[in-house]
């Protein structure tokens, strides 16, 4: 038995590929199992074009045996096995891959695609194992030969007697450490759960020896333990099968089997593509928001699995933020991979599949708005935030894609309605989309500002989280109908006399206004006649792009920079506090500035906003009292 000496660069090379490129050690179990499908995949090959092999399915498949002596974990395959001559090549040579070969060499049919490609995942059984032993018999071989390895020193290969053809691998797990234990993959528990995360959806059965409890028969306080084989793997995904032969119920039961959620699902979108690049999804709408969505510990993103192997657990790429709520999963098989199957070499093919899903579920949203009103609703309830960052982040960029998406709590239909619902209703007289913002639809309807739009008859639109007015201000229109805050200085509506007489009253009345700016310097901008006030005697209007209540927004957010709105206090001409302010400014100038700071305290506690001294508030409102 000659030792040999791997023709790859050195021992330094075989240390990197054990200890960085794979990010976790259970990956190993995943690439010789890949492994092992490739190599049954590969007989399914010679069938097609040899009659003497018969490719009975059935025949084939994959075994793990754990034995907690010897500590050692044995994969077995019934595949095409290797000659001397391609174990010496395929695992003599790191990098070197029987399968890239084999693949660059066939046409992949039927949807048997060869996953192994790099010729790398074979020597991750190094990162649990100080001793590798390979014995394989080659299909149409009568010779079989072992292989052995305890790391970069070398390898042996020696002829041995094997009865059948096919591959075992023989794992001799490394002692336990402090910091590391190895038993857990000598453990069936550990096994089925690796198998599940990463190889459920493999072709071929993949089995192991299970311990089970039995009642013995007529003797029902008497249990045995039997050890059956059972099939750990599922074998056909739900994503590769006819749409025709799935129910509502198999997709829901996906959902909860891949723990998705505790919910259950609004709605599933599947969807296959076989064009440019192919891919199959299933995905979900949930109900119910998780727990953890807004907090840092959320991770978004979809599984992502190449030809039935999952790849990663979440990828992120394929999801935007804003549909970052999307559950489910995408398997394909034209992913550009990297050494270890963990990440992708290059991105060009998952930012396609991302922009198509993006459209997809797009279009879902839509429909389940027109088609089904309640469920959209219920959906909106948890996840309409993020649609609205959607529409405010990255500067706009998917505002025109979200716009539809999004709804408000309307004024006229106490319900909410969509912007294209709100545009059809407006009148032929109307220039704009109008809007309130408050803490609640409660507090919005009892503004001052409201009463001159509502009385014209013009729907008003409420905003009541705090992304609103961002995403609208983003916006900027809809359909070429600019949005316009009840609030703003300038309503676009008022009569050309009403104008004239507001006009008339501040050229008459400057010098109190005036007075009253002055009083209240560093407080507001302007002090002004009111032109949308009925029946109360003051409000704050603003005048610029930041609102009162996104000046409340940015306030509360870590590290603000005391972003301010320029406010306006407009008085109200028809109000009787009119009149006692005139007469304030001609007789008691003390009296004047008692009535200045009670109504601008008044109108600061109309919009939510703190008193700067609440104690000095209450001392004027005792003042006018006595």
């Amino acid at each position: 038995m000659e030792k040999k000496q791997f023709q790859a660069e050195s021992k330094r090379l075989l240390d990197m590929m054990i200890h960085s490129i794979y990010s976790q050690k259970e990956i190993f179990l995943r690439e010789i199992i890949s492994n092992s499908s490739d190599a049954i995949d590969k007989i399914y090959y010679h069938a097609l074009t040899n009659e003497d092999i018969v490719f009975n399915q059935e025949d084939y498949y994959i075994k793990l045996v754990a034995n907690k002596e010897d500590r050692t974990l044995t994969i077995i395959d019934t595949g095409i096995g290797m000659t001397k001559e391609e174990l010496e090549t395929n695992l003599g040579t790191i990098a070197k891959s029987g399968s890239l070969a084999f693949k660059n060499e066939n046409e992949t049919k039927d949807g048997h695609t060869i996953i192994g490609q790099f010729g790398v995942g074979f020597y991750s059984s190094f990162m649990v194992a100080d001793v590798v032993t390979v014995i394989s018999k080659a299909l149409g071989s009568n010779e079989a030969y072992k292989w052995e390895s305890t790391g970069a020193e070398g390898y042996t290969i020696e002829p041995v007697e094997k009865a059948s053809i096919g591959t075992e691998i023989i794992l001799k797990l490394k002692e336990n450490q402090e910091d590391e234990s190895y038993d857990e993959f000598l453990e069936e528990y550990r096994l089925k759960q690796i198998v599940k995360k990463y190889s459920d959806f493999i072709r071929y059965p993949i089995k192991l020896d299970v311990s089970t409890r039995k009642q013995i028969e007529g003797d029902e306080n008497t249990f045995e333990e039997t050890i059956e084989e059972q099939t750990i793997n599922s074998m056909i995904p739900i994503w590769r099968k006819n749409k025709n032969e799935l129910t509502d119920e198999d997709y829901h039961n996906f959902y909860a089997e891949k723990h998705y959620g505790f919910d259950q699902p609004i709605k599933y979108i599947h969807t296959s593509v076989d064009g440019a690049i192919r891919y199959q999804a299933i995905l979900y709408i949930p109900e119910s928001i998780p727990f953890d969505y807004y907090s840092k510990e959320f991770e978004k993103g979809l599984e992502l699995y190449s030809n039935g192997v999952l790849i990663m657990n979440k990828c992120a790429e394929l999801l935007p933020d804003h549909f970052s709520f999307v559950k489910g999963m995408v398997d394909s098989e034209d992913l550009s991979l990297n050494i270890s199957r963990e990440i992708l070499q290059q991105d060009r093919q998952l930012k396609l599949i991302a922009k198509n899903l993006q459209k997809k579920i797009k279009n879902e949203l839509q429909s389940l708005q027109k088609n089904d009103r309640d469920k959209y609703e219920t959906f909106y309830q948890s996840f309409g935030r993020q649609l609205k960052y959607g529409v405010y982040s990255d500067f706009g960029a998917n505002k025109e894609d979200l716009k539809d998406l999004i709804m408000f709590y309307s004024s006229k239909e106490k319900k909410s309605v969509t912007l294209a619902e709100y545009v059809s209703r407006m009148a032929e007289d109307q220039k704009y989309i109008y809007y309130a913002t408050g803490e609640s639809i409660e507090r919005i309807e009892k503004l001052p500002q409201t009463e001159l739009v509502l009385d014209k008859g013009f729907e008003i639109l409420y905003l009541i989280e705090d992304i609103d007015e961002f995403a609208i201000k983003m916006l900027m229109n809809y359909n070429e109908k600019e949005f316009k805050s009840v609030s703003s200085g300038d309503l676009g509506f008022e009569e050309d006399e009403k104008q004239s007489q507001t006009a008339e009253a501040e050229e008459e009345n400057k010098d109190l206004f005036k007075e009253m700016k002055d009083l209240l310097a560093g407080k507001v901008k302007d002090v002004k006649i009111s032109k949308r006030l009925k029946s109360h005697p003051v409000c704050l209007s603003t005048d610029g792009e930041v609102s009162i209540e996104m000046e409340k927004v940015l306030a509360a957010m870590p590290n603000n920079q005391e972003v301010k709105a320029e406010k306006l206090l407009e008085i109200n001409p028809n109000h009787q506090v009119f009149q006692s302010l005139k007469n304030a400014f001609t007789h008691d100038k003390e009296k004047l500035a008692l009535y200045t700071n009670l109504l601008y305290n008044q109108a600061l506690l109309i919009e939510g906003l703190p008193i700067q001294d609440p104690v000095e508030f209450t001392n004027d409102m005792c003042k006018v009292m006595v």
